[in-house]
């Protein structure tokens, strides 16, 4: 009889990337923050990452923590991979606003958003899934020989 390997997992924190051409489920939670998975569906591999600001400044460390290092380093984790960027495929979520604000100056989760949806473009990687903005966090799992991933939105619940 054979014994089917048991699926590896991995947690995903803020600033993080991560791409495997094993299967693996790779679980993330966001709010503000967002995550841009990248799919090569020749070559039947996944990555993704999880940034909470959408520019970094220049100062100190480009760390991925911001989108614009985040999205760069894994399109280079993916292509590290054997992936030819015209296969990549695109799945983008997050981006809430947990806190809300009325002048809407600092929404981080639009801008996180919109420097996702730039950066694709400007590769040439064309998102085939969206789930973002609204008010609610979202809980994600992406396997990555699939590509495929589980969603679950997270409500804040109301303090009276």
């Amino acid at each position: 009889m054979e014994t089917k390997e048991a699926v590896k997992t991995h947690f995903l924190h803020p600033g993080g990337i991560f791409a495997d051409k094993s299967e693996c489920l790779v679980t993330t939670i966001l709010g503000s923050c967002v995550s841009v998975c990248l799919l090569d569906p020749v070559l039947k591999i996944s990555g993704i990452n999880h940034y909470m600001l959408a520019l970094w400044n220049g100062e100190g460390l480009p760390s991925p923590r911001y989108g614009n290092i985040a999205i760069t380093k894994l399109i280079e984790k993916m292509l590290g991979l054997g992936s030819k960027k015209q296969d990549l495929r695109a799945k983008v979520f997050g981006g809430a606003s947990l806190i809300q604000s009325s002048s809407g100056f600092l929404n981080i989760g639009k801008r996180n958003i919109l420097i996702a949806e730039d950066m694709l473009r400007d590769e040439n990687i064309q998102i085939i899934s969206r789930d973002v903005e609204g008010n609610a966090g979202r809980k994600l799992i992406l396997n990555t020989k699939t590509g495929s991933v589980l969603l679950k939105k997270v409500i804040k619940k109301q303090i009276r």
